[in-house]
């Protein structure tokens, strides 16, 4: 299986790389910084062309689509959450996953059963919802419509697309005060994009397998 992984350079990302790699599968891991990984910045058209001019005729089983920006942690209402926040979470966390999508879709239709897997949140759910972070929430909510509708989409082709909750992880953007750690995260999602077929396409579900609220 050849698995695309986005923002594969550190936390999630990296033990979902880590993962597959000890399972035997051939993965392509990006990152912006490139280096071991293939260069890919979601939030630049050219680096998604550039992509895909690599991963030219390659079949694509699985694209998780990771990588993702929480900058607004501790802004304040008052006078915080400027303009350009907004505009640089929205290009990572959803135009990102968008292009990605969109730039390897002919990698997946090589594919015999492909798979896409979009991180989301549970901060994307407007069941819960206490307040703050604006900006990452509403990203993350978009995420998860954009979701939605791609499985809506692309079942017609065959591609099943599920949206997930990774958890609240022990990462630089979770902190050391979070519940599980990456490799709970990596070995519970692997679980869940194996279920992922066209039967439950459109899942929103958490990394241990329980359906989340929308």
């Amino acid at each position: 299986m050849h698995v695309v992984i986005t923002g594969a350079n550190r936390g999630i990302g990296q033990a979902l790389d880590t993962g597959y790699r000890a399972a035997g599968h051939v993965v392509t891991g990006t990152a912006r910084s490139g280096g071991e990984f293939l260069q890919l910045d979601v939030t630049k058209p050219a680096d998604h062309t550039e992509m895909a001019k690599a991963l030219d005729s390659r079949a694509v089983d699985l694209l998780i689509c990771n990588a993702g920006v929480y900058p607004d942690k501790g802004q304040n209402l008052a006078d915080g959450y400027p303009a350009d926040m907004w505009a640089d979470t929205f290009a990572a966390n959803v135009t990102g996953v968008f292009l990605t999508v969109q730039n390897l879709l002919p990698n997946l239709q090589l594919a015999s059963q492909p798979k896409i897997a979009i991180i989301s949140s549970q901060m994307a759910s407007q069941e819960h919802a206490p307040g703050g972070s604006y900006i990452y929430r509403a990203s993350k909510a978009a995420a998860l419509n954009l979701g939605r509708n791609l499985a809506t989409d692309l079942r017609h082709i065959g591609i099943a697309v599920g949206i997930y909750h990774p958890g609240w992880v022990k990462t630089d953007m979770g902190t050391q005060n979070a519940d599980i750690t990456v490799d709970d995260s990596a070995d519970g999602l692997m679980a869940r994009f194996d279920d992922l077929d066209l039967e439950s396409t459109g899942c929103f579900l958490t990394w241990d397998g329980r359906p989340h609220a929308f």
